[in-house]
């Protein structure tokens, strides 16, 4: 079992991320990067693929350790007739066998076939998969369902803060949906739990509530 920051160890199945396990975050971004930094705080080597975007500074303030990251920005444009870049699988699987964790965002929709050589790999290494996108039988998905940037009063000010709900679920023991409440980032760019009654917008369906300077926006879950 792989450690997680604090702020999301009651969305895992036993406060962390299972060895052999494929974790889906759609929407990547920092919720991606939160996922595997706490293993690479412990002290675990980790490998960011195909997301070029990837926030370093932000990964490094979430706990992310650089001297033990490797990246790939670039995992291959889609070949001719192919519908991705073709040999990306096997370098996902080479960074599986290297490190402990993998945070991928596939060039391509992976076949059936992609996704069992890649799940063999995985037990073997006995690490974890992180995907940027979907993997069907994920054992577990983490989504942000609904946020909103504090900061913004009507037409000035700055974002400073992201209030997000994020839902998991999954197979087994992650099948029972969980939801909570996160800063992501907070003001000083960590993950951390947000109090309910300090979240600075209406919930999914009401007017924002701007005498916080809140902005809710709500993306579809």
């Amino acid at each position: 079992m792989f450690t997680v920051l604090p702020a999301l160890r009651e969305l895992l199945p036993r406060g962390g991320l299972a060895r052999g396990s494929v974790v889906t975050v759609p929407d990547s971004g920092l919720l991606g990067l939160a996922v595997v930094a706490g293993a690479s705080a412990d002290g675990a080597w980790c490998a960011i693929a195909g997301i070029p975007e990837t926030g370093l500074v932000a990964g490094a303030v979430l706990g992310l350790d650089l001297d033990r990251t490797l990246l790939v920005p670039d995992l291959g444009r889609p070949a001719a007739g192919q519908g991705g870049g073709a040999g990306w699988p096997q370098v996902v699987a080479s960074l599986l066998d290297g490190c402990e964790l993998v945070l991928v965002r596939p060039p391509a929709r992976p076949s059936a076939q992609v996704r069992q050589r890649l799940e063999a790999t995985l037990r073997r290494a006995r690490g974890v998969l992180v995907v940027a996108g979907e993997w069907p039988a994920a054992q577990v998905r983490l989504r942000v369902t609904a946020q909103g940037w504090t900061g913004l009063g009507d037409g000035f000010g700055r974002l400073r803060a992201c209030c997000a709900e994020v839902v998991a679920d999954g197979r087994g023991e992650a099948a029972l949906a969980k939801r909570r409440w996160l800063w992501l980032p907070a003001q000083d760019g960590t993950v951390a739990v947000a109090d309910p009654a300090q979240i600075p917008f209406g919930i999914p369906g009401e007017e924002p509530d701007t005498s916080h300077g809140g902005l809710r926006a709500v993306s579809g879950g």
